[in-house]
């Protein structure tokens, strides 16, 4: 991020999808933006990638996973999204290959965004802390997954699959980057994003530190909004298509 104010995402556009790794990664930063545009009538739908299974130490995959998928649902509802789906890949083990490619494409094809939401490809978050595999890998898939959308030529299987190609991905807003370039003004909308967060009430729980969603939230809103001229604000890297 930079001195400068970001620039406001842009809201002419009626359908956007969630792409992300892990239960709560859109609460972690999103969710009020989403919030923002499903009250002002928009279309958003959330693919998770997994069901979040390895996230929880004193729980086993198979105990974590159908929490971890409740939760998300919940917290999904709070802020409009009525559609949640789980492709059932491996929690902390997602790849960059063709196959990745070709399942987001098919998601792409299928939802047909306009607007593309995930987490940062970049090897650290804002201040230093290391981004985890899964949400760098994943976010390049959908980079390159978006322009494959468009391409008949690409995985012609998903033609076969009465898939025709899609070329109305505008662009892929980047939550949580440390090289954000745009934000949303989400100063009404802030308390449905910290509820949204709210409902991962067992991952919270088990999170070192005594995790405070209000107080986490709180202040990344706070930075983001001074950053762009708002009260509160989400960030977004925005990568064009």
């Amino acid at each position: 991020m930079t001195s400068n104010l970001l620039e406001t995402i842009p809201e002419d556009w009626n359908r956007a999808l969630a792409i992300v790794a892990h239960p709560d990664d859109m609460e972690t930063g999103a969710a009020s933006a989403v919030a923002r545009w499903t009250a002002h009538g928009k279309e958003v739908g959330y693919v998770l990638m997994t069901r979040g299974e390895a996230g929880i130490d004193g729980l086993s995959p198979e105990e974590a996973g159908p929490i971890r998928e409740e939760e998300e649902r919940n917290s999904a509802r709070v802020v409009g999204v009525k559609r949640v789906d789980f492709l059932g890949y491996t929690d902390g083990v997602i790849e960059y290959n063709l196959g990745l490619r070709r399942d987001l494409a098919r998601q792409i094809r299928a939802d047909r965004p306009e607007l593309i939401i995930t987490l940062s490809h970049h090897l650290t978050w804002p201040g230093g802390p290391l981004n985890m595999a899964d949400h760098r890998w994943l976010t390049l898939g959908i980079l390159d997954a978006a322009r494959d959308a468009a391409n008949r030529w690409i995985f012609p299987e998903l033609i076969e699959e009465g898939l025709e190609p899609w070329t109305g991905v505008r662009m892929v807003l980047l939550s949580g980057s440390p090289a954000a370039t745009h934000a949303v003004d989400t100063t009404d909308f802030l308390s449905k994003g910290i509820s949204s967060l709210q409902e991962h009430k067992i991952y919270n729980e088990n999170l070192a530190g005594g995790f405070d969603p209000v107080q986490f939230l709180t202040d990344m809103a706070e930075k983001a909004g001074k950053q762009s001229g708002f009260r509160y604000a989400a960030s977004f890297e925005v990568i064009s298509i």
